[in-house]
């Protein structure tokens, strides 16, 4: 197994900093936009670029978190159960923006949930992708994102793993894993 790093604790802020202003330059002061992190690893994403936004636009943006869990296309063919997470979205996205956060993009079979999901809570005008990672060439599903941190080209003998503070870790660390035998 080798191991690259992708993104180092300074080069994650610096990153959120970038998706953040480029958020800006289409939300402006993001009167009628509202964020949705994905469960369960999308949510920390989605609360740092939360808490830069407000830094720098100065309002009080709105967060939910959206569970995909139920709403997988392979739910039913796992030999273990999933375990849901919490869905909290305390706003109506009727007519909303809404921006999608998760921390990798791979197959797309995760954004497809998340728009099936979001479907119980209203219809948005419009939504967006913002993911860290977007593993190039791995798509199963047409989906790309508008907003990406870093685009990596992988195989599919390769993961990305995202470790950040609030799950625990001691310092930020995005990983290339290539579990290929050589």
């Amino acid at each position: 197994m080798q191991k690259r790093l992708l993104l180092n604790s300074h080069h994650l802020s610096i990153t959120i900093s970038r998706l953040c202003y480029q958020l800006i330059e289409n939300h402006n002061k993001f009167e009628n936009t509202v964020l949705l992190g994905l469960q369960p690893k999308g949510i920390y994403v989605a609360e740092r670029i939360k808490a830069k936004l407000e830094e720098v636009v100065k309002k009080t943006i709105p967060l939910g978190y959206l569970d995909i869990t139920f709403h997988r296309d392979d739910f039913r063919r796992r030999d273990e159960l999933l375990a849901p997470s919490e869905t909290k979205v305390p706003f109506i996205i009727e007519d909303k923006n809404v921006v999608l956060i998760d921390d990798v993009l791979y197959t797309g079979r995760s954004v497809k949930s998340a728009m099936d999901a979001m479907g119980a809570f209203g219809r948005p005008a419009k939504v967006e992708f913002l993911t860290l990672i977007d593993r190039a060439y791995s798509r199963d599903i047409p989906v790309e994102a508008n907003y990406i941190g870093k685009q990596v080209n992988t195989v599919l003998s390769q993961k990305v793993l995202v470790e950040l503070t609030e799950q625990g870790k001691k310092e930020d660390k995005i990983w290339l894993i290539d579990n290929s035998k050589k």
